[in-house]
């Protein structure tokens, strides 16, 4: 099963009030816009994974699995992939509840948005030394 993952760290401006969408970049800043950011300075972006994987995501068929784990705390989504996916940013990976494709869009009809995601996650991703990890797998 191809896998990658991404590292990323917190910020003080993480609100993960995005009904929709979660969102990592690789930007070291964030502002108080950016309410689906869950991390930054992301150790890739779309066009960074691994070659298999962005293949399989690729796939109408593709389910995805997307595991976020923060400390001790872990939440995982359920995404699927699509042919249109380009995966080729350079600084974001933008995991949808919709179908809306854009170079950003890693995965689409998530069961989850950064609204979802446990409160305590939410508190450790306030700090900027605490550390993150997506965890990504295609079926």
């Amino acid at each position: 099963m191809p896998e990658d993952e991404i590292i990323f760290y917190g910020h003080p401006n993480v609100r993960c009030l995005h009904q929709r969408t979660i969102e990592v970049t690789t930007d070291s800043h964030l502002t108080l816009r950016g309410d689906c950011i869950i991390g930054v300075r992301a150790s890739k972006a779309c066009k960074d994974l691994n070659d298999l994987l962005k293949s399989r995501i690729q796939d109408d068929h593709a389910r995805i699995k997307v595991e976020i784990s923060v400390g001790n705390v872990t939440m995982q989504i359920n995404a699927r992939g699509d042919k249109h996916l380009s995966l080729s940013s350079h600084t974001e990976v933008v995991m949808r509840k919709s179908n809306f494709i854009s170079s950003r869009t890693l995965c689409i009809n998530c069961d989850k948005g950064s609204a979802d995601m446990p409160v305590v996650m939410v508190r450790l991703l306030k700090d900027p030394s605490s550390k993150g990890i997506l965890k990504i797998t295609s079926e």
